[in-house]
């Protein structure tokens, strides 16, 4: 008997949700949105954006993706039945160097074709989104914009230490 009192058991909250997930450096990267918005195309995109920068990047889960609350941090792991593949417009289903496990440190909310496009200055009360109890940095982004992948590499890098 040490004396210590026991330690409280640590409750994961688990859910599976529709988007992509990927690794910038140490950082994940969560991609949500409706169907149609970009997310593939966008997670490619900032794959091959920060590879060219030398920086580590891989896929972690394409469309679905499970997230699980541990120790007050958000991990993102591929679904099973399509880990290590990934859609790309127009090629179908390819498969893809993935990881199978990140540490959530931001989120990008990507808007469809029928919302409203990302407001030019965000409000300051839309900085940050919950999931599973974890707060993280948010970004509203529009996929089809020009630069997008830029800005959004830019966004990851301002919260992220690579």
């Amino acid at each position: 008997m040490t004396g210590a009192p026991p330690q409280a058991e640590q409750v994961e909250e688990r859910i599976m949700i529709h988007a992509n997930a990927l690794l910038i450096g140490a950082a994940g990267v969560l991609l949500r949105g409706p169907s149609g918005a970009g997310k593939s195309g966008l997670c490619l995109e900032l794959i091959h954006l920060a590879q060219g920068q030398g920086l580590f990047a891989r896929l972690i889960g394409d469309d679905r993706v499970a997230l699980v609350r541990r120790h007050g941090r958000l991990l993102a792991r591929p679904h099973p039945a399509i880990a290590g593949a990934i859609e790309e417009r127009g090629r179908g289903v390819l498969p893809a160097e993935f990881e199978p496990a990140g540490v959530l440190r931001c989120l990008i909310d990507l808007c469809g074709e029928r919302d409203e496009p990302p407001p030019r200055y965000p409000p300051e009360e839309g900085a940050e989104a919950d999931l599973c109890g974890v707060t993280l940095p948010r970004l509203a982004a529009d996929a089809r914009e020009a630069g997008a992948a830029r800005r959004i590499l830019s966004f990851i890098h301002q919260f992220v230490a690579f």
